[in-house]
């Protein structure tokens, strides 16, 4: 198992919440939290793979965030998501 991959399904339960909650907390001044769940989404569906290759959806999240920028207005929910997917896209890359 690869590390993104163990880290993206060790922490899913968590991560399915936050992602979640940030899209109805912050979708008004944040649409963009919105494509961040799908993309989130989509990351696990291909960790759920043999041949998983996250490249796409971490190339549109580096997009979506200015590259896991945390809004100043940013509660703690939405700083850990960004800073979960940050360290993923880190682990992806090593």
């Amino acid at each position: 198992m690869t590390q993104v991959k163990e880290h993206l399904l060790n922490n899913n339960e968590t991560m399915d919440l936050y992602t979640t909650a940030i899209t109805r907390a912050h979708v008004t001044n944040h649409p963009e939290v919105i494509q961040v769940r799908e993309e989130y989404v989509n990351l696990i569906k291909q960790a759920e793979t043999e041949d998983a290759n996250y490249e796409s959806s971490f190339d549109s999240l580096r997009k979506l965030t200015d590259n896991y920028t945390i809004p100043a207005d940013a509660c703690p929910t939405l700083t850990a998501v960004y800073e979960h997917l940050q360290q993923a896209d880190q682990l992806e890359d090593a």
